[in-house]
């Protein structure tokens, strides 16, 4: 029996966490945060500063200052994300031209910027000024010919490697986690997974630098993925200067929500659209609060970006367009069928593009990286460059696709026969037969859709940030502006059928091929994607064209129908899973009749669970359980023979425990008895002093029983976010489904490799 001395000493023994010690509470790389415990730690935090800040004028200070913390931090979010995507904007308009030509009087102007300033420039020639000089003026004095075709086309070819290989060179040898898009693995860590790394400052450096570069390069890849990426490390960088986000996971979260927000709001200059993509496609906690301090964050830095105007145009974005004809009820059916067509495009670029990178990952082909971004480069640049609408950058291609045609425009797709008797307003021109530009703008246009719709396959996923909401918007606005002028011919040319009767009557303005162009680019984003409310709004957004929501939502909905016959996932789902992240998607419903017994640990034939007891083991023999397992925690019990359930203690917490007790309390060793019960057990007489670790302890652990529908186990790891779940049965533990344990068999109930889960 304990005798007096020991029982004096027990009341002083020390209870970790009343003393807290270094690390506590935090997480190891690749595993899943505790939602419940975040949050119950946070409610704890703020019950602490409410009671203390009625003790002193100084402490309710600190209670204010904590409060208004968060919007501090969206604030400073707002302002970071805003400079850096007008700075990328510019560097990439500089960057883009560089590969043409040079503005002599200043180099780092761009080419419409160095026109801009030019006295010389006449209306039909505003793209010339002596000024601005393309490679062949400048080296061999000849600007036409095939000398200089063929100087210009080696030039451009050129400083297209040049940009991917610095890109791609600068993200493997510095910051790893800066290629891709970034969106998959964003959805990943808000859902509760910790990627060390991924959101870091030098990620934030990398990816800000070969951003500019790839885009730079004329690769059909998008820069609005990755400025989401480049927003959340904006977001992760400035919750760790404030301790209420930097040591609490779950706060941290709600922070990456309101960036991501902020990183659409400036990709697309969409601020309400980027708060609704956040809650629809990002992501997974989204409390009311969140949704407040998104907008506040996604209003900041759509006004800092306008302040910056990178697009010299006071607007936000580059695409935005006002048309003059309202929109006919017949146009519905055209409107209908480019939704089709986005969601078939969806369906296959998904299918292609991830079997493409799962043979990059299975292949020897992941080993040379660099090699297979310069081989996609060349093919990108040696075919784009003779292709006038496939040499520009992409987002000048859209602009250029969603314009409508008035009195003003030079472009080759407004090249129309005119009435030379016509005598109307500007904004009001009637429909005309096409001239010979617009059927060559056409066919230029319908090699540019082939090219894109495989080059893209090909170029999302490699080694380089690479954004997809520009290319699969470029291929839907090529093939709705090729709709869009074929219905406007047939209207001209047959406008006394019957569809075209009631609305349209010779000298009218009936069809505006732009509308159509807009349409199909929101259609084949929403296949890829499998958006629908917030890419309506970040397109209206983006082009202005309130009115024409009800042609977008038709689209919207019919090109998600058509993809989701042929599968659930969007492309970051998709390549949730080819990565083996461990992320449960809300959208996928779980209708298999499986109960909890069936998924737990362990099985029939396997080893019995690893358990911890209340009162009975000693400091070496939890240290050679966690030596010899695995696992990220252990269930407490009673004992081994009643196996009633006391709580559950995470492994990390055990390891650091021991580790300081040995460290700062006199006394414990080896043989010292671990108790987790408020009582120290009896321990015979000079017997080392046990060591109490009941507050480490998790004592309300989630615990179903074993015949509870796994319908309803799925449900509740969505909707709490757990990272594990004990399994009962009348109040004896039976065994544990974690995560990981749920996203096998799902993978298993779907005809999928269970073994495609790789994290825990």
């Amino acid at each position: 029996m304990v005798n007096a001395g020991t029982m004096n000493g027990s009341g002083n023994l020390m209870d970790f966490l009343d003393e807290p010690f270094p690390d506590v509470g935090t997480y190891e790389d690749f595993h899943t945060i505790d939602w419940l415990r975040e949050k119950s730690r946070d409610t704890d935090r703020h019950r602490k500063i409410t009671n203390k800040s009625k003790e002193s004028i100084w402490e309710f200070i600190k209670s204010l200052l904590d409060a208004w913390s968060g919007w501090v931090v969206m604030l400073l979010i707002g302002l970071l994300a805003g400079t850096l995507a007008g700075v990328i904007d510019l560097a990439v308009d500089w960057m883009t031209d560089l590969k043409e030509g040079v503005c002599l009087s200043a180099f780092w102007y761009s080419h419409e910027q160095c026109c801009w300033t030019s006295n010389e420039t006449t209306f039909e020639d505003r793209d010339k000024c002596p000024q601005w000089q393309k490679w062949s003026e400048l080296l061999v004095n000849q600007s036409e010919g095939a000398s200089a075709y063929i100087l210009n086309y080696f030039l451009y070819i050129l400083w297209a490697l040049l940009f991917a290989f610095l890109a791609v060179s600068l993200v493997r040898v510095f910051a790893p986690y800066a290629c891709g898009s970034g969106i998959p693995e964003i959805k990943t860590i808000l859902s509760g997974f910790i990627i060390r790394g991924y959101l870091g400052k030098w990620t934030l450096l990398i990816k800000t630098v070969t951003l500019v570069l790839v885009v730079s390069s004329g690769l059909s890849l998008g820069k609005e993925g990755p400025l989401v990426h480049v927003a959340c490390c904006c977001g992760n960088f400035f919750s760790s200067l404030f301790s209420k986000y930097s040591k609490n996971e779950g706060k941290r979260r709600e922070v990456l929500s309101a960036a991501a927000a902020a990183g659409v709001s400036v990709a697309f200059g969409a601020p309400i659209g980027g708060v609704l993509f956040s809650l629809e496609e990002v992501s997974y906690y989204f409390p009311l609060k969140t949704l407040w301090r998104s907008f506040f964050a996604a209003l900041v830095a759509a006004f800092t970006l306008r302040s910056i105007n990178p697009f010299g145009n006071s607007r936000l974005v580059l695409f935005y367009v006002e048309y003059h004809t309202p929109w006919y009820m017949a146009e519905l059916f055209p409107f209908i069928l480019l939704g089709v067509f986005g969601g078939l495009w969806g369906t296959l670029f998904i299918r292609c593009n991830i079997a493409w990178c799962r043979r990059r990952k299975t292949t020897k082909l992941g080993k040379y990286p660099v090699l297979e971004v310069i081989v996609v480069t060349a093919i990108t640049a040696i075919i784009a460059y003779p292709n006038p609408y496939t040499r520009r950058s992409t987002s000048e291609l859209i602009s250029e696709l969603f314009n409508d045609c008035g009195a003003l425009e030079s472009s080759q797709l407004c090249d129309y026969i005119n009435d030379p008797n016509m005598t109307r307003p500007v904004d009001d021109i009637p429909d005309r037969p096409a001239g010979i530009g617009v059927y060559m703008a056409m066919w230029q246009l319908a090699l540019a859709l082939v090219f894109k719709i495989i080059i893209t396959i090909f170029t999302f996923g490699m080694k380089i940030p690479s954004g997809l909401f520009i290319p699969s918007m470029a291929v839907g606005a090529i093939a709705g502006r090729i709709v869009g002028i074929g219905v406007e011919q047939l209207a001209y040319h047959h406008h006394d059928w019957i569809i075209f009767r009631n609305w349209c009557r010779p000298g009218a303005d009936c069809v505006t091929p732009g509308l159509y162009a807009m349409v199909g680019a929101a259609a084949c984003l929403g296949g890829v994607t499998r958006m629908t409310v917030s890419l309506v709004v970040i397109m209206f957004e983006l082009t202005g064209g309130l009115e024409y929501i009800v042609p977008l939502m038709a689209a919207a909905v019919t090109s998600k129908w058509v993809a989701d016959a042929f599968g659930k996932e969007g492309i970051y789902e998709a390549h949730i899973h080819l990565n083996g992240y461990p992320f449960l998607d809300v959208k996928d419903e779980f209708t298999h009749r499986t109960l909890a017994t069936d998924v737990m640990r362990p099985r029939r034939g396997e080893p019995p669970l690893s358990v911890l007891t209340q009162d009975s083991m000693t400091v070496e023999d939890v240290e050679t359980l966690i030596k010899e397992t695995d696992y990220n925690g252990f269930p407490v019990v009673v004992s081994k023979d009643s196996e009633r359930l006391i709580g559950f203690a995470q492994r990390r917490e055990l390891i650091l425990a021991i580790k300081n007790a040995r460290q700062r309390q006199d006394g414990v060793v080896s043989n010292s008895i671990v108790y987790f019960t408020e009582e120290p057990p009896e321990v015979p007489a000079n017997s080392p002093y046990p060591l109490k670790l009941r507050r480490i302890l998790n004592l309300s652990p989630f615990t179903v029983t074993d015949h509870t529908p796994m319908e309803t186990v799925v449900d509740i790891f969505r909707k709490l976010g757990l990272r594990q779940c004990l399994v009962t049965h009348s109040g004896r533990l039976l065994g544990i489904i974690t995560k990981k344990d749920v996203l096998r068999h799902m993978a298993q109930m779907a005809n999928q490799d269970p073994e495609s889960i790789m994290f825990n």
